[in-house]
């Protein structure tokens, strides 16, 4: 059983959940796990002394839970799928882990198992906008964006990229089509690649 682990990273509304979306509705036995699923309680996020939530750090989210499911579907990823998962031919076919996130390259355990990386960006400015006509639970204070988001968004990538490998950045302003069309091209041929490199071994 062949299978592929991407992730799909990016600031806060750059478009990584649309686009991971995307490629699993386009990839045949394909699942989504979603960062954002794993965030802990607010009453237990911490704050700073300006009174801003902390959310936009590792600590706030549940990774060990994250990486449990993660673990899940490496170990079976037919199970994983249950009945959402199509007939598979053991020699061709494949598996594809569609992990999204905006921190998920910023935790090293989950990094490492990844075969490709892509990375949403945005101007600042169509960030704050974007992220201004969403409503969140809790809602965001006055000035969060400017105070902690973004200021934590520039320590975050800087993080990044120091520490991560190879990694595909992505213009959020380009047509969603666009972007769905690059990434799952480069997906089918990192699919290819498994598959050969799989025949020669055989050989």
């Amino acid at each position: 059983m062949k299978t592929l682990v991407i992730g799909v990273g990016g600031m806060t509304n750059g478009g990584k959940s649309t686009l991971a979306r995307s490629l699993q509705q386009q990839i045949p036995n394909s699942c989504v796990i979603a960062q954002d699923a794993f965030f802990k309680d607010d009453i237990v996020v911490p704050v700073d002394d300006r009174g801003f939530k902390q959310y936009d750090m590792l600590d706030a989210l549940h990774m060990d839970k994250m990486m449990s499911q993660v673990d899940s579907w490496l170990r079976d990823p037919v199970s994983f799928l249950g009945e959402q998962a199509l007939p598979v031919d053991s020699k061709e076919d494949a598996f594809v882990l569609i992990v999204e996130g905006f921190l998920i390259f910023n935790h090293k355990p989950l990094n490492q198992l990844f075969h490709k990386r892509y990375f949403m960006e945005i101007p600042y400015n169509v960030c704050k906008q974007r992220r201004s006509s969403r409503v969140y639970t809790p809602p965001d204070p006055p000035g969060y964006f400017d105070g902690h988001v973004w200021p934590m968004y520039v320590k975050n990538r800087q993080e990044m990229e120091r520490d991560v490998p190879v990694i595909a950045l992505l213009d959020g302003l380009k047509s969603k089509e666009e972007l769905l069309a690059t990434v799952y091209e480069d997906v089918c041929r990192e699919i290819q690649k498994i598959k050969d490199d799989t025949e020669r071994l055989a050989e």
